[in-house]
């Protein structure tokens, strides 16, 4: 496993606030040795972390030595969204609220620029991580060669602003508040149709439990075992912060990002749905002709990007190859 590294920053200026005294930044490297090679970031998901790759990696099916981003040809480099408590629960942030997608955004290059690299060749993240790629982008319009948003959207629309608000009742009111939100989440990032087709409304034990109830429940308590409460509060808040054009005319934002945009949306996703993707990509094709719409098709939802790798693997190697 590669280790986990840490920059102190001091002084962070945020967006909504004067300031955040200190920020732990941590990440992880793979493959090549960054400024040797090419330089791949990829953003997190909101309950992922910086470990992509092996064993426990969450996107181990795309990333590794002769996968499609391959870290025999590429330096990869994971960052923790700070505050997610990944190895280090010493440095939650409990004032959640203070912190946009657009910080994320700058501390990631803050973290970049240690390694004096003016030039990305690509960001990926799905969901929570893609919303900190389209920041990225945003901040740095002219440092990345391929932006690769999965799942995402450059905005939160007004669906996923009322679930976050959902969830964060949830996880400030209840008595079981990261094993019952993750219940409620769970059901977000599927469908009704991926469901039945898992379980087919069948029992699971002879007390009337049923399948669907045991898998929820499981869900919650695997969580509720590796999760902070404050983490869980700042990824869910994140979301509803994204705005790439909050403080800049949407013509003047788009004209000035120089990649190539691959956006990659899911059929069935209810979460970042494929109608308000395909809308951002229309507006991006008016002024930009090196921006690409992908779409996976599954009965799965929004959790699609985790579970349909041969159909991404298909859209990124042309990208990656």
């Amino acid at each position: 496993m590669s280790k986990i590294q840490k920059i102190v920053f001091q002084n962070v200026p945020l967006q909504n606030v004067v300031m955040q005294a200190k920020v732990i930044l941590s990440y992880q490297l793979f493959g090549q040795p960054v400024g040797s090679a090419p330089l791949v970031v990829v953003n997190h998901a909101l309950t992922g972390n910086s470990q992509v790759i092996g064993e426990n990696g969450w996107w181990q099916s795309l990333i590794g030595d002769n996968k499609i981003i391959d870290t025999k040809k590429y330096a990869v480099l994971a960052f923790n969204i700070p505050g997610n408590g990944y190895h280090d629960e010493e440095n939650l942030i409990e004032n959640y609220q203070d912190f946009t997608t657009y910080d994320v955004a700058n501390l990631f290059w803050k973290g970049i620029d240690s390694f004096k690299v003016n030039q990305v060749f690509a960001v990926i993240g799905g969901s929570l991580g893609g919303a900190i790629a389209w920041e990225m982008a945003a901040v740095r319009p002219k440092a990345i060669a391929n932006l690769i948003p999965v799942a995402t959207n450059w905005k939160a629309s007004d669906w996923l602003i009322g679930n976050v608000l959902i969830q964060d009742l949830i996880l400030n009111n209840s008595k079981n508040p990261i094993h019952d939100a993750r219940i409620h989440a769970m059901l977000l990032y599927r469908t009704p149709e991926s469901l039945e087709e898992k379980f087919h409304t069948k029992l699971q034990n002879s007390e009337g439990l049923f399948q669907v109830e045991s898998w929820l429940l499981h869900h919650g308590e695997k969580l509720q075992n590796r999760f902070q409460l404050s983490a869980y509060k700042l990824m869910n808040h994140l979301l509803r912060t994204t705005d790439i054009f909050k403080n800049n005319s949407k013509s003047e934002v788009i004209k000035s990002i120089t990649s190539n945009i691959h956006l990659i949306s899911v059929d069935t996703d209810y979460f970042f749905t494929a109608n308000e993707i395909k809308i951002a990509f229309q507006e991006f094709k008016n002024y930009k002709n090196n921006t690409f719409y992908h779409e996976i098709k599954s009965i799965h939802g929004h959790d699609a990007f985790l579970i349909e790798f041969e159909q991404l693997n298909n859209i990124l190697k042309p990208i990656f190859n």
